[in-house]
């Protein structure tokens, strides 16, 4: 099932458009977009649905921070701006769709189920790299025969950075988001995990795990993938 991020300030709406999209869709909300970002970098998201009048930080400010740090998961505006400059300037930030209050929730769903179809979300949450299969059902890595099976937080490791090429994870933010907020685990867990990973793909030519010195970790796809 994907996940859809909802955001909107009024906790009516963010309750009324959580509750219409949750039969068909992980629901996760923010009352703005800056916990709206912080949600983004420790959970996995397909979508995001989003006001544009709000404190802290607006819905555009949320979409050209996204843009600028490369991220290209599909966002749509709902909000009660509806003039053409409005239009324009929602656009312009990077969204792919706009939508004008009140919501028609059934058009809602056919517009989020065209984006998740236009960006080639898999709701079964797989990744395809070339002749490698990366599917979160069996956590398994895959390509042609020869299938590997990993441990779950080594599986969601990968998982995480290959979902996100070129983006570079700090350690902190891979503890948290795997192992929790209230993990134990430290540094050298993430540094065991990411050796034991290597040493099992460090010869698959599809993608490498690349280390930032004093940053944390990337994944790179190879160019002949």
């Amino acid at each position: 099932m994907a996940t859809v991020l909802v955001v909107e300030d009024d906790k009516n709406i963010l309750l009324l458009t959580g509750t219409r999209l949750k039969p068909h869709y992980t629901i996760l909300t923010a009352g703005n977009g800056n916990e709206a970002l912080d949600i983004f970098y420790k959970e996995h998201v397909d979508l995001i649905v989003a006001d544009i009048m709000m404190p802290d930080m607006d819905g555009y400010e949320m979409v050209k921070c996204l843009r600028e740090y490369k991220q290209n998961v599909p966002v749509i505006f709902l909000t009660a701006k509806s003039s053409f400059d409005d239009k324009r300037k929602g656009f312009a930030s990077g969204i792919d769709d706009y939508m004008t209050k009140p919501v028609n929730y059934e058009e809602l769903l056919w517009r989020i189920e065209a984006l998740l179809r236009r960006a080639n979300i898999n709701t079964c949450r797989q990744i395809t790299i070339g002749s490698v299969l990366i599917d979160s059902n069996s956590y398994t890595v895959s390509r042609g025969p020869e299938q590997i099976e990993l441990p779950k937080k080594e599986f969601e490791l990968l998982f995480k950075l290959l979902s996100y090429p070129n983006m570079i994870f700090t350690k902190n933010q891979l503890l948290e988001e795997i192992w929790g907020l209230e993990t134990d685990s430290d540094d050298s867990t993430i540094k065991t995990h990411i050796n034991r990973l290597r040493n099992k793909f460090g010869n698959w030519d599809e993608f490498q795990i690349i280390t930032i010195r004093g940053l944390g970790y990337k994944a790179e796809l190879q160019s002949k993938a």
